[in-house]
């Protein structure tokens, strides 16, 4: 009889594990999806709206010096979605929103990437940085290990498309903070380029340690002139 009960414990337990490693993740995940298509496509439907010629008598920003500076967000309120990051590596359908903060009830837990937010907002000068889950809530951050060099991790947001260029990956203790700094792990220096830093735990299903993603800034796509080529490049599933 003991025997019995251990065995349906233990099969209740696989089943729990079961739902929460896959079949929870994957509802999540289309969950997270679709939800950041429709915010694409809100944004896409707004950029078509605006006027692409100046009014009689206002001058073209194109023909000022400040047009061609990447234009960058203020600051989010707590839990705000603000962007959505797309990875092609990742696959075609992967995307997932961005909102500003990196709490687990409601921000990672609901499948959501959060940014950190004493970092650098997308496009701005210093290091962009962000958190997600590696298993359970969608597990935005499972396939972070398969980056290669030169990957596409594009950030968008109302204004446009943020394309940085992936460079390297390490583990880090968990107390390993300056990965966080202007300058990835460069202490008391000031910001001298634009840095986008993705994190998340390792090994997958514990929190040992923290696994890093860093990457570089290559440009800026107005939302006007829809998604960027780094987009549609290269590996896609």
């Amino acid at each position: 009889m003991l025997g019995e009960i251990l065995i349906t414990v233990g099969v209740v337990a696989l089943l729990y594990v079961s739902w929460h490693t896959w079949i929870g993740d994957a509802i999540v995940q289309n969950q997270q999806h679709s939800q950041a298509q429709a915010l694409a496509d809100e944004w896409a439907g707004q950029a078509e709206e605006q006027p692409t010629d100046p009014e009689p008598g206002e001058t073209d920003p194109a023909d000022t010096p400040e047009a061609d500076a990447v234009p960058v967000l203020g600051a989010q309120s707590h839990a705000e979605v603000f962007g959505i990051m797309r990875v092609p590596r990742f696959g075609a359908d992967w995307q997932f929103r961005i909102a500003s903060g990196i709490s687990r009830p409601d921000i990672l837990d609901r499948g959501e990437i959060g940014h950190y937010p004493d970092t650098a907002m997308p496009g701005a000068e210093g290091n962009s940085a962000y958190a997600a889950h590696r298993w359970t809530s969608g597990a935005p951050f499972d396939p972070i290990d398969r980056l290669v060099i030169g990957d596409a991790i594009v950030v968008q947001t109302k204004a446009g498309y943020y394309t940085y260029r992936f460079r390297s990956l390490e583990y880090v203790q968990d107390t390993q903070v300056e990965v966080l700094l202007p300058v990835p792990n460069k202490t008391d220096v000031a910001a001298n380029g634009k840095y986008l830093t993705l994190t998340s735990c390792a090994p997958k299903f514990n929190s040992l340690e923290r696994i890093i993603a860093y990457a570089v800034f290559e440009e800026f796509t107005p939302a006007a002139d829809g998604p960027p080529a780094s987009l549609t490049e290269g590996v896609t599933a």
